[in-house]
């Protein structure tokens, strides 16, 4: 069997040899293997291409690092403190309260943690048995306890400075939230760190029998609550629950009544944060794949030939958008990028209640987002357009009063765009890019369809986009109806046969590899420091996010099973980017190149 084994390796390689090295991966009989899997001496003679895949997650709690001049805030509070020494118990209270005002610079390294610089000004007051340079007063001229003790009021002034670290405990739990999200709001922090204090009262009367020192060390712990007002989160209100422990003798107390003296108080203020005031998504890489050419060997075996065949289909996505940010909503429901493209409508947001779209600010609403549906549904009561490109329509809808009354008059909800800013989105954009701005106010609506995820737009596909020679190509419309059913709304856009044919692939075929590839346009209207560099990251991360969502909705569809996760290769085009000279979001050549292009290879045995 291993003699067997190698003889067929062994003419792979002398089969790919003989039809001479591949240039790329373009060919349509590239497969992934792990090249120590293989006998050296095969793997030696066999031509491979070593590829690092930079793989993108969309997993909110990693974000790339920033530059140590991003991510700063600059914070000042006042508020009031209670001093609690040895003899604090022999008055009320009240008269242990006095106020404090401090200022602090920080900066967030990771959204979980950041380091702080912290100063302020304040005093003590309190009561001792000992008359010190605290005690206010003569010596000699004490109060006195009922049983006769004698103490005095105790007061120092002091200046302080403190180090801490700075942990966000909502977003430890919750992760980043994004930039401009209407997320997190309300956080939280845990603050705790090491500080020093300088007495202002003159030396005159330290040290025996007392003991004080002039300066001393202390440790700091606070526990915050920040309230943000605006998506940026510029700015807060900030409340701080604060404690400073020091040893004992902070009140020059000679006994040990208390293993610690300190302050606990209560401060308010406001902070400002510095851009860069987030980070963005990471894309790690260094992922080494390894493709080896499949092209089958004259081998027979048992009178089966396998047959090895690949299908290509594109899915085309709106401006901006990738399907990265769709999650759940509501319990149990979720907004699927994918269904989203098949057959969902509009935004698929609404306004929360009843609005009246005549004479009001409708930016002012709220709104929150729809639960998609499979594209099978077999009505549509409302009479609008469904789905992305799946038909000679656009999605975007009208914002006038009579159509969007008539729509809720059906539906029993209004629909809404997305608002960021100034800006208006009539389709969905991912909660990442829906800050970006647009070269012109049109480009925000869609206004033409070419219907190129349908099974119509085919002929346009494969006039103006790569496909291998030798694969089959199909429409988004015809792969979606052969996972889900061709019934409904979805069996408008696709072909019977084709989907009859994919779904003899799905079923009696051996799917050996899925591959996706992503890819962005080359616009971006952004002009601050690095344009080029920045613009080009948008894009890359679009392109990226673009073939995820493909791979994880074929993963998750229940049709591919049978496919190890190592068989599901998300790789980035060579080239990525596609040149888009029109300043127009709208046109065929820019939505010909916001897409994601997958290729299935797979065995049919005969």
């Amino acid at each position: 069997m291993k003699k067997g084994m190698y003889m067929t390796l062994a003419g792979l390689a002398l089969a790919v040899q003989a039809l001479g090295q591949a240039n790329g991966l373009s060919g349509v009989d590239w497969r992934r293997v792990e090249r120590d899997s293989l006998p050296a001496e095969v793997a030696e003679r066999l031509p491979y291409e070593q590829v690092v895949n930079h793989q993108p997650t969309d997993h909110r709690v990693r974000v790339v690092t920033n530059p140590f001049k991003d991510n700063w805030w600059v914070s000042g509070d006042v508020g009031i403190h209670t001093f609690q020494g040895d003899y604090s118990d022999y008055g009320t209270f009240r008269s242990t309260l006095s106020p404090d005002i401090n200022l602090s610079v920080g900066k967030w390294f990771t959204p979980v943690w950041g380091l702080e610089l912290q100063s302020g000004v304040g005093s003590s007051h309190g009561y001792t048995e000992q008359w010190t340079p605290y005690a206010v007063g003569s010596k000699d001229g004490p109060y006195h306890r009922p049983d006769g003790t004698a103490y005095w009021k105790l007061k120092t002034k002091w200046w302080d400075i403190n180090s801490n670290v700075v942990i966000n405990l909502s977003r430890l739990f919750r992760g980043w939230e994004g930039y401009d999200s209407d997320e997190l709001f309300n956080q939280f922090k845990f603050v705790a760190g090491f500080g020093g204090i300088h007495h202002f009262e003159e030396p005159a009367g330290w040290g025996s029998p007392y003991g004080g020192p002039h300066n001393e060390w202390y440790g700091n712990v606070e526990l915050r609550y920040s309230r943000y007002f605006s998506r940026s989160k510029s700015w807060s209100l900030d409340a701080k629950l604060r404690g400073r422990f020091y040893e004992t003798h902070y009140d020059m107390s000679p006994i040990a009544g208390h293993r610690w003296d300190y302050h606990m108080g209560l401060q308010v203020g406001a902070t400002y944060y510095f851009k860069a005031r987030g980070w963005e998504r990471l894309t790690p890489g260094g992922s080494v794949n390894y493709f080896v050419n499949i092209v089958p060997a004259p081998v027979i075996v048992q009178s089966k030939c396998p047959e090895y065949r690949t299908f290509t289909f594109y899915v085309f996505y709106p401006n901006n958008y990738s399907g990265r940010d769709d999650a759940p909503v509501v319990r149990g429901k979720e907004v699927n990028s994918m269904d989203y493209l098949a057959g969902g409508i509009y935004t698929q947001r609404r306004f929360r209640g009843k609005v009246s779209p005549d004479g009001v600010n409708l930016r002012r609403e709220k709104t929150e987002d729809i639960p998609t549906e499979r594209a099978t549904f077999t009505e549509n009561p409302t009479g609008v357009v469904r789905g992305y490109e799946m038909t000679g329509e656009p999605m975007s809808l009208p914002m006038e009063s009579g159509a969007m009354e008539s729509f809720a008059g059906i539906a029993g909800y209004y629909y809404s765009p997305i608002y960021m800013g100034n800006k208006t989105w009539h389709y969905r954009v991912d909660d990442e890019t829906r800050t970006q701005r647009l070269l012109s106010p049109e480009n925000y609506r869609e206004t033409k369809s070419y219907g190129l995820n349908a099974h119509m737009g085919l002929e346009t596909v494969r006039a103006n986009m790569p496909v291998d020679e030798g694969s089959e190509l199909y429409s988004f419309a015809d792969v979606y109806a052969a996972i889900y059913g061709d019934e409904g709304y979805v069996s408008e856009c696709a072909d019977p046969e084709a989907v009859a044919a994919i779904r003899e692939i799905l079923e009696s075929g051996r799917i050996l590899h899925v591959q996706a590839e992503g890819l962005a346009t080359s616009q971006d209207n952004y002009t601050g420091p690095d344009s080029e560099a920045v613009g080009e990251y948008r894009n890359r991360t679009l392109s990226h996010y673009r073939a995820l969502s493909a791979i994880k909705w074929l993963q998750e569809s229940g049709k591919f099973e049978g496919v190890s996760d190592g068989d599901f290769s998300l790789n980035t085009l060579s080239e990525p980017i596609g040149i888009v000279n029109d300043a127009s979001t709208r046109e065929l050549n820019a939505k010909l190149r916001r897409c994601a292009r997958i290729k299935i290879i797979y065995v049919i045995e005969k």
